[in-house]
Parts: structure tokens; sequence; C-alpha cells
């Protein structure tokens, strides 16, 4: 047994100490662009702490990540909601997916994908 294991267990469970307080507040709001990455994470490296053997590390990470599931499920904007992907967001991220695919197929370079848009001199800037 390894102690690096011990010691990635503990910061997890610290997180989950830390973590409590949001969960049980009723009027906690956690963006799901906050709760969902975090948990996606927990999740990855509990994945990941498995294949290394790090059995103690891989409970706390899964254990982390499970306590962000829950804040994304029951403290977020919306309320409690099991549907997490509204039609319109996923309509906007395909819109923005096609957008950034167009730029890179296009001639210019990568620094230009930054650049202002640039309006021709008829269209009026706000």
């Amino acid at each position: 047994m390894m102690w690096q294991d011990f010691v990635f267990m503990l910061g997890s469970g610290l997180s989950i100490v830390f973590l409590a307080p949001t969960l049980r507040d009723s009027s906690a709001r956690v963006p799901l662009g906050t709760s969902l990455p975090s948990m996606g994470i927990g999740f990855i490296y509990s994945m990941t702490f498995f294949t290394l053997g790090m059995t103690f590390s891989a409970t706390g990470a899964f254990a982390a990540g499970s306590m962000w599931s829950l804040i994304a499920l029951f403290r977020s904007p919306q309320g409690i909601s099991m549907k997490l992907v509204a039609r319109e967001n996923l309509a906007l991220f395909v819109s923005d997916v096609q957008y950034w695919l167009a730029r890179r197929r296009s001639d210019s370079t990568h620094a230009e994908q930054y650049a202002p848009f640039e309006h021709s001199p008829d269209q009026q800037q706000y």
C-alpha cells in the first residue's frame, strides 16, 4: 500500500466535508458550468486511480464526483432538473461547433480567429 493513496483519499474526503454545507443549504445556487466539470473530473480521477491500483484514492475521488453530481442536481440555479441539457443549449452548442469548424477550415491563421470582427464601412458599430 502506498502512502500517496491515503493522501489522495484524505484530500477527497476534505473536499466532501467542504462541499457538504453547499448541499445542505437550500438557498445555495451553483452554476452547472462549475459543478458538471468538477463532477466529471472526480469520476475520471476515480477511474484513473482505480487503474493504478489506488483503491482508497479511487473511492475518495468517486465520492467527490458523486457529491458534485448531487450539487449539480439539487443546487443548480434551475432547481431540480434531470434534464441537464436543454434543446436550446444543445442547439447553441451545435451552432458554436459549426462556427468553430468553419473558422478552422478557412485560410485564416489561428491568431486571426481571435481578432475582433471587422465590420464593413456601411455597418454601424455599437
